[in-house]
């Protein structure tokens, strides 16, 4: 594979708020700390955990910058780029490559339906202004767009995109994606529910905030997959499902946010209209991380 500087667990962190709903970079760039020293193998800022949408441009610029400093080339990392119109993502591609992320993420977020030729188009243009890979995000339920196997297929005739996010939750599609673009090219599984199914179909990695709360369970079964190690796998698969359930129901940010805190560590606030979990989400968030972990341990 070309250009492809991802494999295994890629954690996403959340981006803090300070109570004015103002970034808090300090704070992010804490947790973005525990994320490289709890061994993710790379970090992906500003996606859906991240909030993307709801950041200004100079936010944007900022968590970029500040996901660079905190790595400092100890891992990969992954920056989200995506935006409305073509000439907004290009220029954060842009500085996020002067920035020095290894590589950028773009999902083609819609208001009116897009047509395939428009999305090529859109990822032509933005290739054609950078050097660095790109990863084309496929995510319907929150880009809007559903991008098929042939639309994909078409997208990798651009040379610098590389690699292929699938997070429609429909294992067959990445069964689909690894017969038709074989092993020259490099998907990578973003439904948390399906990261064991999504390995099984031949995914390189697994992008997830799931390591903001538990990274031993997540790198375990990455561990015991590039082992071959079925039996363990699906065992530490299984300890897991709860809460990666939960967090894709009640929504990244806020329950990473809220996993964060019950676990002991500052998380900041949120910005609206994103609203914290109830009490009785809370608690129950709680309860499953107590038996994940115990479970683990």
């Amino acid at each position: 594979m070309k250009n492809v500087p991802f494999k295994g667990i890629i954690a996403y962190p959340i981006t803090p708020f300070d109570e004015n709903e103002s970034v808090d970079l300090p704070l992010f760039k804490t947790l973005v700390e525990r994320l490289v020293a709890s061994g993710s193998h790379g970090i992906a800022p500003l996606g859906s955990t991240g909030v993307l949408p709801y950041l200004t441009d100079q936010e944007k610029e900022a968590i970029t910058e500040a996901t660079i400093q905190q790595v400092a080339g100890r891992v990969p990392t992954l920056v989200g780029v995506s935006n409305l119109t073509t000439e907004r993502t290009i220029h954060h591609a842009k500085f996020a490559e002067k920035a020095g992320a290894t590589a950028v993420m773009i999902i083609p977020m819609s208001y009116w339906k897009l047509t395939d030729d428009e999305i090529v188009n859109h990822y032509d243009a933005v290739a054609s202004k950078i050097s660095i890979p790109i990863m084309a995000y496929n995510n319907p339920a929150t880009g809007g767009v559903d991008m098929s196997p042939t639309l994909l297929k078409r997208l990798l005739e651009i040379p610098n995109v590389t690699m292929i996010k699938e997070s429609t939750g429909d294992v067959q599609r990445m069964h689909l994606l690894k017969r038709e673009l074989g092993d020259d090219v490099a998907f990578y599984n973003g439904s948390n529910p399906l990261a064991l199914a999504a390995f099984a179909a031949g995914a390189e990695g697994w992008c997830t905030a799931a390591p903001n709360l538990i990274p031993e369970l997540n790198l375990s079964l990455y561990d015991a997959i590039q082992n071959n190690d079925l039996a363990s796998a699906q065992i530490l698969f299984l300890e897991q499902l709860n809460l990666l359930r939960f967090i894709v129901a009640k929504g990244l940010p806020r329950a990473i946010q809220a996993g964060l805190t019950i676990l002991g560590e500052n998380a900041g606030h949120l910005r609206a209209p994103l609203q914290p979990l109830t009490e009785t989400e809370i608690t129950e968030l709680g309860h499953i991380l107590e038996t994940t972990k115990v479970a683990f341990d």
